[in-house]
């Protein structure tokens, strides 16, 4: 199958396959990410006609191939048509709007996908940049609040 791309101004997304997702699993040392990695390339593995949807997707510079500013990813897609996104960039990166851009541009195309009909997000009430991501990428706030934080959602 032909690597999927989802373009933006200055960035390219795009889901891991099962074999990065592996690696991924192997050298992560933090216990939590391991298990969430690890439930991650499960879900791909036994839904491989909607494995984008359980991936970890590589958020990667346009201006430099290969360099990896940051990841997200959805956390399956419900049967009423919602799928969660999370998100995050590495050390170096923040404040040039990378997130806001990459989290704008897959929600718009997550829209046109088959039986999508909402994007919902968490973010800490502490964490201001990521609710400012989610503001600035069009997301709305619900009034309700999740295990990690404020939701927010995409229509």
């Amino acid at each position: 199958m032909p690597a999927m791309k989802i373009k933006s101004e200055r960035l390219l997304l795009y889901p891991a396959s099962d074999c990065e997702m592996k690696q991924l699993v192997d050298d992560e040392q933090d216990s939590e990410l391991k298990q969430a990695y690890s439930e991650m390339l499960e879900g791909c593995i036994t839904n491989p006609e909607s494995r984008i949807w359980f991936a970890l997707w590589f958020i990667e510079l346009k201006s430099q191939p290969g360099e990896i500013v940051g990841e997200f990813s959805f956390k399956g897609l419900n049967a009423d048509g919602m799928v969660e996104i999370g998100y995050g960039l590495k050390d170096g990166y923040c404040g040039h709007g990378y997130m806001t851009e990459a989290v704008s541009r897959i929600a718009r195309w997550a829209l046109t996908q088959t039986g999508v009909t909402r994007l919902e997000a968490e973010a800490d009430p502490d964490n201001k940049p990521s609710r400012n991501v989610l503001l600035n990428a069009g997301f709305t706030m619900t009034g309700e609040t999740g295990t990690e934080g404020m939701r927010f959602v995409y229509r």
